[in-house]
């Protein structure tokens, strides 16, 4: 059984469990217990049923989180309800699927949001695959950026995302890299009209190296973006299939990166 054909059989509770099963009960009219309480995390190989419950916990964690960093500056602006609805359409979700996550969207802007306890809880489901959290991270910050006003609340409150799944200020920074050489760079509070052809000085910053780096160390950041992005790969780690999409979207992303690197030193 898939991780949606879980869900809408009613597995969750006992497939997920703690705080993310908790969103998934609410969302789904169950009385499951909305307190932390205690949650398990599959041992072992990422064999088909813990492949699922990650699947399960990368959905219910993304658009719920969405809510939260949305609400991060007071209020949701329909700019930032429209935001979330184009990441929703990118990943060509079911009407059943889209109902869930704008549910799990709408529980992240409560007041009562358990942020840290389903950032600890997310991290530990996804053992700690830091390919798969890069991915989460991602989609965090493009959404933040997707309604063109990254206020300095929604920034810090990424901060505090990105330490909560165990990575580093350094990694946010190189995120956050990638997904301004998306949006092209503005300043604070301007709007964009969309994704942007990178320039040289964001396509060194989307593959993290200097700019005095050597051809080898420029091939060797590239080949190592790409192993992280790959769809396959992500997938097979636990990334729900419905946003693949959303991964190659940023695999064209690092080419192109590397593509106005390479036209830039001449690289045949």
């Amino acid at each position: 059984m898939s991780w949606w054909g879980k869900i809408v059989g009613g597995a969750f509770g006992f497939a997920l469990g703690g705080p993310l099963g908790a969103l998934l009960g609410v969302a789904f009219g169950h009385n499951l217990d909305r307190g932390l309480g205690k949650f398990t995390v599959l041992e072992g190989g990422l064999d088909e049923a813990s492949n699922e419950r990650i699947q399960m916990a990368f959905f219910t964690a993304t658009f719920a989180v969405m809510g939260h960093i949305a609400k991060a500056d007071g209020e949701v602006s329909r700019d930032e309800i429209e935001m979330a609805n184009q990441v929703m359409e990118r990943m060509n979700l079911k009407d059943e699927q889209r109902k869930l996550a704008r549910d799990l969207f709408k529980q992240g802007r409560d007041d009562t949001f358990p942020l840290d306890e389903v950032l600890e809880q997310f991290r530990q489901e996804c053992h700690r695959r830091t390919t798969l959290l890069r991915m989460f991270m991602e989609i965090q910050i493009s959404a933040a950026h997707a309604d063109g006003d990254y206020s300095s609340s929604e920034r810090n409150m990424l901060r505090r995302v990105c330490k909560g799944i165990g990575f580093s200020d350094h990694e946010f920074l190189h995120l956050e890299s990638m997904v301004k050489a998306h949006f092209g760079s503005y300043a604070d509070g301007a709007s964009t009209s969309g994704p942007v052809r990178p320039t040289v000085a964001d396509a060194y910053a989307v593959l993290d190296v200097a700019s005095d780096a050597s051809d080898a160390e420029v091939k060797k950041a590239y080949r190592r973006l790409m192993n992280q992005h790959h769809p396959d790969k992500l997938v097979s780690k636990g990334l729900p299939e419905e946003m693949m999409k959303l991964a190659a979207e940023k695999t064209n992303e690092i080419k192109q990166a590397y593509e106005a690197i390479k036209e830039q030193r001449d690289i045949r």
